[in-house]
């Protein structure tokens, strides 16, 4: 059973949500995002990345940060560009990018459920990420970004949405992504929203596809702003029915966009590192060599096909060929290509012991392209990057049933959901 439920959304009116909309705030840097919200007073990325209205340098998880990330988002509610829904709904969400299209029902989840293994999850957060979002939550007293959840597809849940895509959108507009993408975000209100709410109730689980880092953040939001209830509560704050106000608050539940698993992408998730650890080039081949790969000159720089990883550095591309034989049929994670990278090559040969926490590597979306590897590299700032094949949809719900964590950053979803079209307040 998921439980999802209506909410009053603050949102933008129609005219302004093209210009209030940004990328999601972890999919930038600073200087980025600075460049975008440039001229634009209106941009999300103000309240999200509010560090960009602050001297370059700042702290990003200084106090004065989040203090103006609050002044900016009250600035917005007052000045009328957000406004808050009169009656609890429902949304659906859709995203184009060329011929992906994918559709989500935007609801609040329960927390509890989350808490309690009933929303996987297939990723471990980092403590700097969490410590962020978590006060950005409490400081706001509001999720200002959905998280990305799939679920195995009902066509009865497929039936409603259709129905709802009848009517005109609330927004329809097109927006540039980090790589100038043109992705078109189309979005509809749902007033009637029984028949969806008791659809949901019987689906078994639902997947975090994207947005670990939001979930645990609101987790630890809700826990830290219950027991600042219970507090005020045993020091004699009026409060006639205070376990139902505490247990129906707004802050036990997170939004989110629930997209049927068959229609997603996902994309590679590849690697940077900073250097061969103390090794030269041949003899890191040498080593990955005897680690159980084949190597081989390529012009490609993506793999075609599960068991290959292609490896770029001093100005040429290798592909990496998995020859490794099985005595016993090995478990889902340790078929994953980023699982191979770590275990025979990162941990063994390179001395990365965690890619949560070392700072020799680093991550690049595969909607960034393979050039921009080969950018990183030839500038000097790290001397090898690694071209990954993607994970499935399919290998993230079966190490989600499995209750098994992924290596981090396995799955690069796209195209990306907008921050600020919807904001849930708690």
């Amino acid at each position: 059973m998921s439980k999802i439920k209506p909410f009053r959304a603050l949102r933008p009116p129609a005219d302004l949500a093209k210009q209030v909309s940004s990328v999601p705030y972890d999919v930038l840097n600073a200087p980025e995002a600075r460049t975008i919200a440039a001229g634009n007073p209106l941009s999300f990325l103000h309240v999200s990345r509010s560090e960009i209205d602050l001297p370059e340098g700042v702290n990003p998880y200084s106090d004065e940060v989040y203090e103006r990330a609050k002044a900016n988002f009250e600035r917005l509610q007052s000045d009328g560009v957000l406004q808050l829904e009169n009656e609890p709904s429902l949304y659906v969400y859709q995203l184009e990018m060329g011929t992906q299209i994918q559709t989500s029902v935007v609801a609040c989840c329960s927390i509890d459920e989350y808490d309690a293994g009933l929303i996987k999850k297939h990723e471990k957060t980092r403590p700097d990420k969490e410590n962020d979002r978590t006060r950005h939550i409490i400081e706001l007293e509001a999720q200002t970004g959905l998280i990305f959840l799939c679920y195995r597809g009902s066509d009865e849940i497929d039936a409603l949405v259709e129905k709802a895509l009848k009517a005109a959108p609330l927004y329809d507009f097109e927006a540039e992504d980090v790589n100038k993408n043109l992705i078109r975000h189309r979005l509809w209100k749902i007033a009637e929203t029984a028949a969806l709410v008791s659809a949901f109730e019987k689906i078994p689980a639902i997947y975090i596809a994207d947005g670990h880092h939001r979930a645990a953040s609101s987790s630890r939001a809700r826990a830290f702003l219950r027991q600042e209830a219970l507090e005020e509560i045993s020091e004699g704050a009026v409060c006639l029915q205070p376990e139902i106000e505490i247990q129906e608050a707004e802050y036990n539940f997170v939004i989110a966009a629930l997209f049927p698993a068959e229609q997603l992408k996902i994309l590679a998730y590849n690697r940077v590192v900073k250097d061969l650890n103390g090794l030269s080039t041949q003899e890191f081949l040498q080593r990955v060599a005897e680690s159980g790969f084949n190597i081989f000159e390529t012009d490609n720089p993506t793999p075609e096909n599960p068991g290959e990883i292609c490896v770029y550095t001093e100005g040429k591309w290798r592909k990496l060929m998995f020859n490794i034989q099985y005595f016993v049929d090995p478990g889902v994670i340790e078929t994953l290509d980023v699982s191979r990278l770590e275990k025979f090559i990162l941990q063994p040969i390179l001395g990365i012991e965690d890619v949560r926490t070392d700072k020799r590597i680093d991550f690049v979306g595969g909607i960034r392209g393979t050039s921009e590897l080969e950018k990183l590299v030839d500038s000097g700032s790290w001397q090898i990057a690694f071209s990954m094949f993607p994970t499935t949809i399919e290998q993230l719900l079966q190490v989600s049933d499995m209750g098994e964590i992924m290596p981090p950053k396995s799955t690069w979803f796209e195209p990306k959901l907008r921050d600020g079209l919807l904001i849930h307040l708690i």
